[in-house]
């Protein structure tokens, strides 16, 4: 791995600064803050009370049991959602001006398993600098050995049907997630170009609120709620099969459809164009005409613009997209996009079948 990889813009391009500078003029034309607006603030009150209700109304046994499952199945949704819609913005920095307000939302990220520290490296130093290139970006290990999305892992027999499979592994995401990938990303020496040196207080972080998060939706539910351990473990899977599938396939369908590049350098290579063209060609939109969609996704259905401007809370991105896209046409680059859900589902089901089978792959990689 080129572990000083960069991204050599030799025809100083100025598509990012043109983009930049007209979605600039946007905000201050309609004296807009770039951060939360005020629907914002009430998605994000909808999120956390329904949150604080569906767990309430399990452990509580409110309803018969059977309707426990399927408001278990509500919750794993619902975490999925609040870590897309809330999570996600506030730890990019992106919900608030007040660095407090996204630390504390983005503290939210612990109680629903995942680990705020672990995170901020993996995605948001690691995956936004190096979105889609193998042996650098970190969110490209979806199922290793199991799930092949590159020309250069090895071909195994089981691959031809993992267009298949692989969905069922995406449901195991959340469970993954939370009980091996931050402990492994944590103790590895190095996640993708960043050496892991950590804080002596990120240990004790690390393993507190795991703890919390047991806690809560292990322990409690085992000692307050009167079921049987199988009748629990139903549930607890019903949760987190439900949160992972969407978690996954919302990352998934992003980066991992037909027509994004997949640059794969060798030792003494770079990326030999600006980084903002490097994340036209590499990401992915879908649904970006659907309020529902977007309203659930919190805008990782504009995953281009997010590419672009982390920093600019979700809630703007389907009014910023047009200009974005225009742009990108105006500087003959790419914008990648599918019409719908389904199409980006299509799509990626394509990817998966491609490569899958044993035959010279065609999704620009770079060898």
């Amino acid at each position: 791995m080129n572990t000083s990889l960069k991204f050599i813009d030799s025809g100083n391009s100025q598509f990012f600064a043109t983009v930049k500078k007209r979605t600039d003029e946007y905000f201050k034309a309609n004296k807009l803050s770039k951060n939360a607006n005020a629907a914002m603030v009430i998605k994000t009150v909808v999120y956390l009370v329904s949150f604080v209700s569906l767990y309430l109304l399990i452990v509580l046994e409110v309803v018969p049991l059977f309707a426990s499952l399927f408001l278990a199945i509500l919750l794993g949704m619902n975490m999925a959602f609040i870590g897309f819609n809330i999570c996600h913005d506030a730890l990019h920095g992106s919900y608030s001006k007040h660095p407090w307000i996204n630390k504390s939302l983005g503290f939210l990220f612990n109680i629903i398993g995942a680990n705020v520290y672990v995170w901020n490296i993996t995605h948001n130093k690691v995956h936004h600098t190096y979105t889609n290139i193998i042996g650098h970006d970190g969110d490209l290990e979806v199922a290793p050995g199991m799930v092949r999305i590159t020309s250069s892992e090895k071909l195994k027999p089981w691959h031809k049907y993992q267009h298949i499979y692989a969905f069922f592994l995406y449901s195991l995401a959340s469970l993954s997630w939370f009980f091996r990938k931050d402990y492994v990303k944590f103790f590895q020496k190095n996640i993708g170009n960043h050496v892991n040196k950590h804080p002596k207080i990120e240990y004790f972080n690390l393993f507190f609120y795991k703890m919390v998060y047991y806690g809560l939706f292990i322990i409690i539910p085992l000692t307050v709620m009167e079921i049987t351990w199988w009748q629990f473990l139903i549930g607890f899977l019903a949760m987190n099969f439900a949160e992972g599938l969407i978690m996954a396939l919302v990352f998934q369908l992003a980066h991992l459809v037909e027509d994004t590049d997949m640059p794969h350098p060798l030792e003494d290579e770079n990326i030999e164009e600006s980084w903002a063209s490097h994340q036209l060609r590499t990401t992915a939109n879908f649904a970006r005409k659907s309020k529902v969609m977007t309203f659930l996704c919190g805008g990782l259905n504009y995953q281009v613009e997010h590419h672009l401007f982390p920093k600019t809370c979700h809630i703007h991105y389907p009014a910023i997209s047009e200009i974005v896209k225009e742009t990108a046409i105006e500087f003959d680059l790419p914008y990648l996009e599918n019409e719908s859900f389904a199409s980006a589902l299509k799509s990626h089901y394509h990817f998966l079948k491609k490569f899958g089978q044993p035959v010279k792959e065609e999704y620009n990689i770079l060898a």
